[in-house]
């Protein structure tokens, strides 16, 4: 019997926070250790990771002053993205977060091509997460001449140990990370600020706005260079997600959630669109160079002693943060898909801290794949994975998006309580970001090499997301023994057992 056949009982606002109901996933077992702290913590890591502290200096590179235009865009669709996951989270808060959306409202073949895209991006984020440590790591000479790959081990190493030992110390140890990064990125707007008012000269340049139009303006390389890069900035924003996962273990989601999520918008203009527009008044963008991140770029011209070394930890602190976050979201999705039957069982394990340690040790097993890449193309892993990540983290919001439509349509036959926190815009804001992100895969396929290679993979990983269908799709949803499963899990075991 096809699970897909199988009909799916309401969850609305009444379900257990401890287990849900009608997506064929249970929750009970996860320790609610995540208080509002650490999630809005949690909620500006997401909004602040790699892709700003190190991959600007690239991009700054390709596209000019335009990145602050591309930011905006790309900043204001992502915060749609996240509200459309907010007005589901609202209605059931859930550590399966999207894989448990779409196995309720898209099915079950929506839902395993969801979590394992989802699987996709954060594998590969990791790998360029743990390439920027390494990278950041040879900024100090003495570190000169350590094989790149050596530091990828440890910050892989590192971050195992942090996500085994329990969410609650996940959650502190991310809201430190986040902090750091919060306070190092407010310290650049302030002295960034005071230089650009007082008309410092910074490396010889007379700061202002004329650094833009003496440079070639806002699109030195033209308009297309600027829309091809949306395609890389995409990464930018990939932990946006991470806030939807961390309702499940979060002590009051219905309360502290709306707060953290509204807050992503402005602290996208402010951190993100500011700081590019203070870096290109600062010094000209050609002084920034892929590798190497704008704020050190900034600080080493600023020549006040041993700045740069400490903006040089902050960034350092932003890659294990984010790997660490990746780390805590794979998990819990590879979990999702193993009780819902769409992976191997080992993935729904938790260990005696309440942390599914199988999807632990299998992501970990794909970033030592990245340890390899760092030891054989040291110079081309950034980019190389890079692409391989945009094109999961498009999946996964289409998925988003996808599930708050269909939910959206249940709640106008009343098969759905309305969420108490819905989408501006609705359904149709919902499917012109679904467009803004078709035209970002477009644009992928004009990014060359990087982007073309990415476009000619996607039929092979379509084809082994078809294969591994094939494999689980006559498995039967988990029953946990740690959890209560709901009444409508129940009876599609038994179905199952009876054909």
């Amino acid at each position: 019997m096809s699970r897909d056949a199988v009909s799916r009982s309401p969850a609305g606002e009444g379900s257990s926070a401890n287990a849900t109901q009608g997506a064929g996933v249970t929750e009970e077992g996860y320790h609610k250790g995540l208080g509002n702290r650490q999630v809005q913590m949690i909620a500006i890591g997401g909004a602040i990771g790699t892709g700003l502290f190190l991959g600007a200096g690239s991009r700054l590179q390709s596209a000019g002053p335009s990145l602050a235009i591309v930011y905006l865009v790309c900043g204001a669709f992502s915060f749609f993205i996240l509200r459309a996951l907010g007005e589901l989270v609202m209605y059931r808060p859930t550590s399966g977060s999207f894989v448990s959306y779409a196995q309720e409202f898209l099915g079950d073949k929506a839902s395993y091509v969801a979590g394992w895209m989802s699987f996709l991006n954060w594998a590969m984020t990791g790998i360029v997460d743990i390439t920027a440590v390494a990278l950041y790591m040879h900024f100090w000479p003495v570190f000169g001449g350590v094989p790149q790959w050596v530091f990828a081990l440890g910050a892989l190493c590192i971050v195992t140990g942090m996500n085994l030992i329990g969410v609650k110390y996940f959650g502190e140890m991310e809201f430190w990370f986040s902090l750091i990064k919060v306070v190092a990125l407010v310290l650049f707007l302030i002295v960034g600020t005071v230089v650009l008012g007082s008309r410092m000269p910074v490396d010889g340049h007379m700061t202002g706005l004329h650094l833009i139009t003496d440079n070639g303006g806002f699109f030195p390389h033209g308009v297309a260079a600027a829309l091809i890069l949306t395609q890389g900035v995409v990464f930018a924003y990939s932990g946006i997600e991470l806030i939807g996962t961390a309702a499940g273990e979060c002590s009051d989601a219905r309360t502290i959630l709306p707060k953290a999520i509204n807050s992503v918008i402005w602290r996208i203009a402010l951190f993100y669109v500011g700081s590019v527009v203070l870096l290109v008044c600062l010094l000209p963008w050609t002084a920034y160079h892929a590798g190497v991140s704008p704020f050190v770029t900034f600080f080493s011209a600023l020549g006040v002693p041993g700045v740069d070394t400490i903006m040089n930890i902050v960034v350092l602190t932003a890659a294990l943060s984010s790997l660490n976050s990746g780390l805590y979201s794979t998990s819990r999705v590879l979990r999702a898909l193993a009780v819902g039957g769409s992976a191997p069982r080992f993935l729904a394990h938790l260990n005696r801290s309440s942390v599914p340690s199988g999807g632990i040790f299998l992501t970990v097993s794909i970033y030592l794949i990245g340890v390899g890449l760092n030891y054989i193309v040291p110079a081309q892993v950034f980019e190389i994975v890079l692409n391989f990540s945009a094109l999961g983290i498009v999946a996964t919001w289409m998925f988003i998006l996808g599930s708050q439509i269909a939910y959206r349509r249940l709640v106008k036959r009343g098969e759905r309580p309305a969420s108490a926190f819905p989408m501006p815009g609705g359904q149709a804001m919902s499917w012109l970001t679904i467009a803004f992100l078709a035209g970002v895969v477009v644009l992928m396929a004009f990014d060359y090499p990087a982007g073309v290679f990415t476009i000619a993979a996607s039929p092979l990983i379509a084809a082994m997301l078809f294969v591994g269908w094939l494999l689980v799709r006559n498995k039967p949803p988990m029953m946990m023994p740690e959890t209560v499963p709901s009444i409508e899990l129940t009876r599609r075991i038994l179905e199952h057992e009876q054909d």
